[in-house]
């Protein structure tokens, strides 16, 4: 099954990236910065000084006033967009799977970025960072973003903060970073944020865990198995038990959202329950993440 079909593919058309940061990139694209210079939207007039650009007299003024003005304009530059997405083997869990509902949204946000003329660039993280797509743009790049998001599958461990260093030293400068994870992380969650943080990116976070994460469904004697290591340990699931987990968790996201609001973090948290279609589609242009 293909992760985006074409039916949705033609509905993120009408979407866009929603950036509050003003993201130096490397060329002139179409995201508006303070800069002033030959844009494409006016912003104020200056007095004309020598070497100016001729171009950029406003002849209508000159033959009102006899003074010469030069028009200026905000300059657009090109976004870099950094998809980051955990592959650790927490994230194949679920029903939903987390790590299919993961990629889904990397590809759909990667789509809609393409689609607005920034420059997109795609790694897995795990314990290290493994770039899955390299720095494009173009709508010819969408079939070998969707392509690569299809071979990767989850193995190992999870070091956020590891992969994240690795890959901002790989990718310096400027631009949004998305990263897309369970954040169930032993080394916790907090280098990882810090090391996109650096360069002045903007950070969107995509908080995913799955409905039996949320709200299991367990009881009697069970014997639990950690999916990225060797340990196991068997327990009586209670009521008291239960409600202990429901607590922590509760805990767990709020510290999320603290440490993304104190930061000015993006941060959405989702249910695969939520269909997906409808968080693309609904939530996230409510949350103001698109447009």
């Amino acid at each position: 099954m293909a992760i985006l079909d074409e039916e949705f593919l033609a509905k993120l058309e009408r979407l866009r990236l929603v950036v509050r940061r003003r993201a130096a990139g490397g060329v002139r694209g179409e995201r508006r910065s303070r800069r002033r210079g030959l844009g494409s939207e006016f912003s104020d007039y200056r007095d004309y000084a020598l070497g100016d650009d001729p171009r950029a007299i406003d002849w209508n003024i000159y033959a009102r006033l006899d003074r010469l003005f030069i028009k200026l304009f905000l300059e657009e530059e090109d976004l870099r967009v950094h998809i980051l997405i955990d592959r650790s083997a927490s994230m194949r869990f679920g029903d939903p799977d987390k790590f299919d509902y993961a990629r889904r949204l990397a590809a759909a946000l990667g789509y809609v970025a393409l689609l607005g003329g920034d420059c997109v660039a795609i790694a897995s993280l795990g314990e290290d960072a493994r770039e899955l797509v390299r720095p494009s743009r173009g709508r010819a790049c969408l079939w070998r973003m969707l392509d690569a998001l299809e071979r990767i599958e989850p193995d190992g461990g999870t070091d956020l903060a590891a992969g994240a260093r690795a890959y901002a030293y790989a990718r310096p400068g400027r631009g949004l970073a998305i990263l897309i994870s369970d954040l169930l992380d032993p080394g916790g969650f907090e280098g990882a944020l810090r090391a996109l943080l650096a360069g002045r990116r903007e950070v969107f976070l995509f908080h995913i865990l799955s409905p039996q994460e949320i709200d299991p469904r367990l009881a009697g004697d069970l014997r639990l198995i950690d999916a990225e290591a060797t340990g196991e340990v068997d327990v009586t699931i209670s009521a008291p038990l239960l409600a202990r987990y429901r607590r922590t968790l509760a805990g767990f996201r709020e510290s999320v959202r603290r440490f993304a609001l104190a930061r000015g973090i993006t941060e959405v948290f989702a249910s695969t329950r939520v269909p997906f279609d409808r968080l693309i589609l609904e939530s996230l242009r409510r949350l103001g993440v698109l447009a």
